[in-house]
């Protein structure tokens, strides 16, 4: 998520609430017609060829893959009015610890996105063939709104190594003019949805991630990296942005077209459509495409590219290889900040003074959750701090102890249940930002190389696995400097 200071305050002026968009009355649209299905089903088989199946590690990181991750296959059809989405979904996942029941996580109904008209729904499901009635739970979603967590039963447990397949079928509602990672934007006819399938929440080693959501912006997603295959069908004409390697478009229905994409190893989907004009750039060896509306920013395309290309080159150098060989980047007017996926990133269409701190920040996220991840609702100091002192390492920005309130020290290791009861978005961008920066900052500067070093580490060995604050311990463990400055600000303790 974003962290220029000045758009943090802004957003921390509403304490987590988000203000609410007018709630869309889509055109209902009924599944995919066969038409559809052929050419998505044919871009599938494309993808996996021209990647070599679903083996396929074609990345800088891809020996850290986990061989028996999850595979993932997407098919998003998007309605001619751009207000809905319908998907399927099928996954399969081997899991390393036993099963009595699948848990996806429906992140478009927190409170932050049900309150602007998105809405996700589990239509239909089925387990091996047989089909399974979803039970869907709240675990924070408000009144009224679809539930965040989706469980599908299992005839019998599922012993490790024992391989299981789900299909879903989904439909998403989009929020208008939000001010959210899911969302449409009527006047410059644009789409995008991050998040915008029931994602599936596994930690290897210890099962299901079940923390509700909570009532303050900020993310909650758990979940491995997945071999992850995505077809997009949508209204022919409209640029189309998916994360990985992009396969020729297809003809679909009348009017329609298929696009597909593949990346053998993804947390996470984030997906842009509408009228985009697409700028491409190669930077250092990774492909940048990035989405900017036909009706205009306030920031020019290039200066956009200029700015990524430059936190691309400034933080490869410091951390290693890009996690990825392509980044998209989608610029989606209803956003006030920033938002980050794996290969992919959503921004508000911001003045020029925010852009360098902003950009900087969320590049940042494709090592720090995109490749080295964390539990998010559990740990979120893990990616959020070291993404933020990445930043200012690569901008030359700064964060000091001195300027964190005192009331907030010592709790920068709670989860964000903790922070959404106590003190809320303000505190915890305070308290998990600005204190884990300059936690790690201060443990830099006692030794730059050595701590440089331990970084570089901490990634390779974090590499596509979900991290947690043992990892931290481990990989500094040279660095007493840093573990004592972490300490103080309560990394290893939880908080209070």
């Amino acid at each position: 998520m974003a962290v220029a200071p000045s758009l943090f305050r802004e957003r921390a002026r509403h304490d987590g609430e988000r203000p609410s968009g007018t709630r869309s009355t889509p055109r209902p649209r009924v599944g995919f017609s066969p038409r559809a299905r052929v050419a998505a089903g044919a871009l599938v088989l494309a993808l996996l060829a021209a990647c070599g199946g679903t083996g396929s590690a074609a990345e800088p990181y891809g020996a850290t893959i986990w061989p028996e991750r999850p595979a993932v296959e997407l098919a998003f059809d998007v309605a001619d009015d751009l207000r809905s989405v319908t998907g399927t979904e099928t996954v399969r996942f081997t899991p390393d610890l036993e099963v009595c029941e699948l848990v996806f996580r429906a992140w478009p109904n927190t409170p932050t996105m049900a309150g602007t008209g998105t809405s996700l729904t589990v239509t239909a499901a089925s387990v091996d063939g047989a089909p399974v009635t979803p039970e869907t739970t709240a675990a924070g979603a408000p009144e009224g709104a679809p539930g965040t967590m989706v469980t599908l039963p299992l005839a019998r447990c599922a012993a490790p190594g024992t391989a299981v397949t789900a299909r879903l079928e989904f439909r998403l509602v989009l929020g208008v003019d939000a001010d959210e990672r899911v969302a449409t934007s009527p006047a410059t006819g644009t789409v995008w949805f991050g998040s915008g399938y029931p994602l599936l929440a596994w930690e290897r080693g210890r099962g299901w991630a079940r923390e509700p959501a909570v009532p303050m912006y900020g993310e909650s997603a758990t979940s491995e990296a997945a071999d992850t295959t995505v077809s997009v069908t949508a209204p022919a004409g409209l640029a189309v942005l998916g994360p990985g390697v992009a396969a020729p478009p297809a003809a679909g229905p009348p009017g329609r077209t298929v696009h597909g994409f593949r990346a053998p190893a993804l947390r996470d989907v984030a997906i842009a459509v509408g009228r985009y004009a697409v700028l491409e750039r190669d930077v250092d060896g990774v492909r940048l495409r990035l989405a900017t509306p036909q009706s205009g920013t306030r920031v020019p395309p290039q200066r956009w590219a200029d700015e990524l290309a430059a936190a691309i080159t400034a933080q490869t150098r410091l951390l290693g290889p890009f996690p990825y060989p392509e980044l998209t980047v989608a610029i989606t007017p209803g956003q006030s900040d920033g938002t980050e996926f794996p290969a992919a990133l959503q921004f508000g269409d911001v003045p020029a003074g925010q852009l360098r701190a902003l950009v900087a920040h969320e590049v940042a996220h494709q090592w720090f959750y995109g490749l080295v991840g964390n539990d998010q609702a559990r740990d979120p100091w893990l990616d959020e701090s070291f993404a933020t002192a990445v930043e200012a390492l690569s901008t030359g920005g700064d964060y000091s102890a001195d300027d964190v309130d005192p009331a907030l020290v010592g709790r920068l290791g709670e989860p964000m249940a903790a922070w959404a009861a106590d003190g809320g978005f303000r505190a915890y961008v305070d308290g998990v930002y600005d204190q884990g920066a300059a936690a790690l900052l201060a443990g830099r500067a006692a030794d730059p190389e050595g701590f440089d070093t331990a970084l570089r580490g901490y990634v390779e060995r974090g590499a596509h696995r979900i991290v947690t604050p043992a990892d931290v311990q481990q990989a500094f463990a040279g660095q007493q400097a840093t573990l004592d400055a972490l300490t103080a600000a309560g990394a290893f303790t939880g908080g209070r």
